[in-house]
């Protein structure tokens, strides 16, 4: 088997295995009705949060967050519990136009009133990304390769939102990684016991490459960063700038990712603008 496509694969089902062990862990029963109906805040929080929704081998909770609003707006339910689905659904990467489209499929099925009253919810939740969707989609017609989908997967070793784009996975497979301002992943190490590392290539807009120890490089488009093995380093957009670069990684021995501490502002911030 083609060593580039065996250390993909691990990747994939250690992503998998990572998602599989993650628990919800969900309170509010507790709090707001823990002393009138224990029993109820029992079965919420540790039945339908703690066992359904954490059962991610199952169903992702992008796809959870997407059963769940379907049921509630049907049902013709606005108040607070449909807003805290609909942030839900955001945090598991569900964008603003992902959202309209989804609510605006329900409208056929649910009725036309019931998506009215879910998009003035839905406008609430999304309000502060209407720059950013409009940042992202002019950034998008600067480059020929996609931005992607959220970066769910890794989001947790990312300060920042990020997307990830498959560009191949033949030969050799490699993505194109996109960074909104500021976003950056944390300090990390493409650990191998022989050949192994990694290669980025800039795409568009403006970024950043910095190993332990060493000053800052800046990525612009056309910029090759050859990483070795075994070298802590991060990588991310520059502060007024989104980014994207391609990344390859380098077959080698033995090989395996480890993810370390994030970026601070106060390191991140010495860089400028």
């Amino acid at each position: 088997m083609n060593r580039i496509f065996l250390f993909v694969v691990i990747c994939i089902l250690t992503v998998n295995s990572s998602m599989a062990q993650q628990k919800i862990v969900q309170t509010a029963g507790r709090d707001q009705l823990g002393d009138f109906a224990p029993e109820f805040a029992r079965v919420n929080d540790d039945i339908l949060f703690g066992e359904v929704w954490s059962r991610n081998d199952l169903l992702s909770l992008r796809d959870r967050s997407i059963v769940t609003l379907t049921s509630l707006i049907s049902q013709g339910i606005t108040d607070s519990s449909l807003t805290y689905h609909l942030q839900t659904a955001k945090q598991n990467g569900i964008t603003r136009t992902e959202i309209s489209e989804i609510i605006t499929h329900i409208a056929f099925y649910a009725g036309w009133p019931k998506a009215w009253a879910a998009f003035r919810l839905a406008k609430e939740v999304w309000a502060e990304d209407v720059t950013a969707t409009d940042a992202k989609a002019a950034f998008q017609r600067e480059m020929i390769f996609p931005i992607g989908e959220p970066n769910t997967a890794y989001s947790k070793y990312f300060i920042g939102n990020s997307y990830l784009a498959s560009i191949s996975d033949a030969q050799i497979p490699f993505a194109n990684v996109t960074f909104e301002p500021r976003c950056r992943n944390n300090w990390h190490v493409h650990k191998a016991t022989k050949g192994g590392g990694q290669m980025l290539v800039g795409v568009a807009g403006r970024g950043w490459y910095q190993e332990e120890g060493k000053p800052a490089q800046e990525i612009l488009p056309g910029t090759v960063i050859h990483i070795p093995a075994n070298v802590k380093h991060w990588h991310g957009a520059a502060a007024d700038s989104w980014f994207a670069h391609l990344a390859f990684e380098v077959p080698g021995e033995n090989a395996s990712n480890e993810w370390l501490e994030p970026v601070t502002d106060e390191e991140y911030d010495k860089l400028g603008k």
